[in-house]
């Protein structure tokens, strides 16, 4: 399982939609689609300001992140921002690995 963080911007429809749905009523749609593709939810908050949405989401792989991300935006409700979130023992194992790079101009 990877874990990602969720950046959602709402169009004006999607807004629409939230108003008349609420937010607790939102908030169970995204959990059930998350869980339908082997996923779940481990925070989930609206927000104020450049995103209206952020959630942080446990998801089997990349692909079914990616499809998930995919199937969201093209509803033209919202779009989603994906960042995949590393743990600080996958910085250690990253910190660990020797990569050949030499600057420019070096």
């Amino acid at each position: 399982m990877g874990k990602y963080l969720l950046q959602v911007s709402y169009s004006a429809d999607g807004l629409t939609g939230v108003l008349k749905e609420g937010g607790t009523s939102r908030r169970a749609t995204i959990e059930d689609l998350v869980k339908g593709v082997g996923g779940s939810i481990e925070a989930f908050y609206f927000a104020f300001g450049e995103d209206d949405v952020v959630v942080i989401a446990d998801m089997p792989d990349h692909a079914t992140m990616a499809a998930f991300a995919m199937t969201v935006s093209a509803s033209g409700a919202a779009t989603v921002s994906t960042t995949v979130l590393l743990t600080p023992d996958d910085i250690d194992t990253a910190a660990q690995k020797t990569v050949a790079y030499r600057r420019p101009g070096t």
